[in-house]
Formats: C-alpha cells, sequence, structure tokens
C-alpha cells in the first residue's frame, strides 16, 4: 500500500510541527524557570487553533489524487531553510509563545539583522504555499486572513512586552 503525494506532504508537514511544538515547548520551560515572563498568554489557544485547522482542513479538503505543484513544494521547502536560520539564531530563545527573559538583549544576528519578526514572515509564506501546492487556493486565502489578524494582534502584544522589558533595563 502507498500513500498518496498529498498525505505524504501533509504527513511530513504535521510531523515538522509537532517536532516544533516539542522544540518550543522545552525552551519555554528553561526560559521560565530563568526567570523569563510570558506575554499575553491568552492568545496562544488562538494559534494553535487556526494552525491546527489550516493543516486539518488540507488534511479533510484535499483528496488524496490531487496532484501536487512540486515547484511550490519546493518553494515551501527553501521557506523551511528560513526557519532553521530562525532556530539556529534563537537558538533556546525560539518559543511559539511570546516569552520575555529579563535582561537578555535583543537577538541581532541571523535573519533578525534585516527584520524585526522574520518568523512571522515565514509563517505567512507556509501558510500560502502549501494549500496552492494542493491547489486548494480558497483554504490558503481563508487561513492568511485569520492569520494575518492574529499576527496584528501578536505583533502588538510581543512589541509592548519587549518595549516594555528594554525600557526597564538600565544603560
Amino acid at each position: 500500500m502507498s500513500v498518496s503525494p498529498v498525505y505524504a506532504v501533509l504527513g511530513a508537514v504535521a510531523l515538522q510541527r509537532i517536532g516544533e511544538i516539542l522544540y518550543a515547548r522545552r525552551n519555554t520551560h528553561a526560559l521560565l524557570r530563568r526567570g523569563a515572563v510570558e506575554a499575553a498568554p491568552e492568545q496562544y489557544p488562538f494559534f494553535v487553533a487556526v494552525h491546527a485547522g489550516w493543516l486539518a482542513a488540507m488534511a479533510i479538503v484535499v483528496s488524496s489524487s490531487t496532484p501536487v505543484n512540486w515547484y511550490l513544494i519546493a518553494a515551501y521547502a527553501l521557506v523551511q531553510v528560513g526557519r532553521l536560520w530562525i532556530f539556529a539564531s534563537l537558538r533556546e530563545r525560539w518559543t511559539t509563545r511570546i516569552i520575555v527573559l529579563p535582561g537578555a538583549p535583543l537577538v541581532r544576528r541571523g535573519p533578525y539583522r534585516f527584520l524585526r519578526h522574520p518568523n512571522y514572515a515565514v509563517v505567512v509564506l507556509e501558510i500560502a504555499l502549501l494549500p496552492c501546492a494542493l491547489h486548494a487556493y480558497w483554504i490558503a486565502g481563508l487561513f492568511t486572513l485569520l492569520n494575518a489578524a492574529l499576527l496584528w494582534w501578536r505583533v502588538r502584544a510581543e512589541d509592548a512586552a519587549l518595549s516594555r522589558s528594554y525600557s526597564t533595563m538600565s544603560p
């Protein structure tokens, strides 16, 4: 019995997401033990719901016989290189939550030299690319809009938390 390319791709993405959640959870607990503070924890369930819904929508709606656009899958894979660059830059400070470690300097290496929130740029691209690669354009559109609303809320909360943390530090 062979697995359809659609389900192979979705399965690989699901496994990647599970790995990221486990990595983020480990980092979050370690940061909190070091005195870090979580900002806007009420946002987290919404992000989990949207991201899980995005993947579930594709698994439910996209037929296993749908042809995969391998060029867009290649673009998606290239975006994952950006995610790895982010992981390497943030190291143990990468989480899926807003965690601020007082006294720790802002990360300014890697993609953070060019963008304030490169991880969110990666997520925006992922949410659009993967459904398009599976010809599920309405899923790309719907979840891009949902994610945009959440990111608007999240970036404001994250920037405020970082601003509070760094405005209280002495020069």
